[in-house]
């Protein structure tokens, strides 16, 4: 089957960004042949993309000009004028330790090449999937954090690579509003998505926008599968019987870090 790479039926506050090249990479960071040292230069190659569009859209913008080089030779001819990201807006990057530890770390790093780093702060929260005694995911502990400030006002990214169940965020979401204050929004950021994330961000957290590459709904039927994606959302699932995405990439975070229990 073949979709338009935003086709989809989820809403306006969902944005897929599916173009051929980020899906090319997506795939060879979920392939079980792939290096260590690759997966940390494609895993970054893919944020840096995914942060780019994020903030081409969520970001205001403002009119500028810039005195190029050429303005030495050409005089007024040689400044260039144009839309630029706002210099003024706080961005705060939240790290969901483990997995987000280097996409967070990757969207600091690439703000700050544009962005006056007064105006930027990386965050972090240590967190955990709570599971039954049958191995089902039914939350989310928060074990500790390092948040440097309020967040009021501010553009809250929270790029976590793995949007499974939803419910790791979402609690990560509600403790920095009730200790930090509301943000002018938290946009989403995994690399992969399911059907069952997109419904938890988006119907528990109001403020909520998802951008994402992929949205996998592997344990859905093939006849739902064949639709747009969000078309029969009522009966699409992406997850197993433990919480995990299907197909997704097997334990992104667990293999980022090299570390496995």
């Amino acid at each position: 089957m073949s979709f338009g790479p935003r086709e989809h039926a989820y809403g306006e506050r969902v944005h897929l960004h599916g173009d051929a090249w980020s899906l090319a990479s997506l795939a060879r960071v979920s392939s079980p042949e792939i290096s260590q040292t690759e997966l940390y230069g494609v895993v970054r190659s893919l944020y840096a993309g995914l942060l780019a569009r994020v903030m081409a859209q969520e970001s205001p913008t403002i009119e500028t000009e810039v005195s190029t080089r050429m303005a030495a030779v050409h005089g007024e001819k040689g400044a260039w004028q144009g839309t630029v990201v706002d210099p003024g807006q706080n961005v705060v990057i939240v790290d969901i330790v483990r997995g987000g530890m280097v996409p967070a770390q990757t969207c600091f790093e690439e703000l700050a090449r544009v962005l006056p780093i007064e105006r930027l702060r990386l965050d972090h929260l240590i967190m955990s999937r709570r599971s039954d005694e049958a191995g089902r995911v039914v939350g989310a502990d928060l074990s500790g954090s390092k948040v440097g400030g309020g967040i009021e006002g501010a553009l809250v990214l929270v790029p976590d690579p793995m949007g499974a169940t939803g419910t790791t965020l979402v609690t990560a979401i509600e403790h920095l509003i009730e200790a930090h204050g509301k943000p002018a929004a938290f946009v989403c950021m995994p690399l992969i998505s399911t059907p069952e994330f997109i419904r938890t961000v988006t119907t528990q957290v109001p403020s909520a926008v998802v951008h994402t590459y992929r949205v996998d709904r592997g344990s859905s039927s093939s006849e739902v599968q064949a639709q747009v994606p969000g078309t029969r959302w009522d009966e699409e699932s992406g997850l197993d019987e433990h919480g995990y995405i299907v197909p997704g990439a097997g334990g992104l975070g667990e293999v980022l870090n090299n570390s496995w229990c």
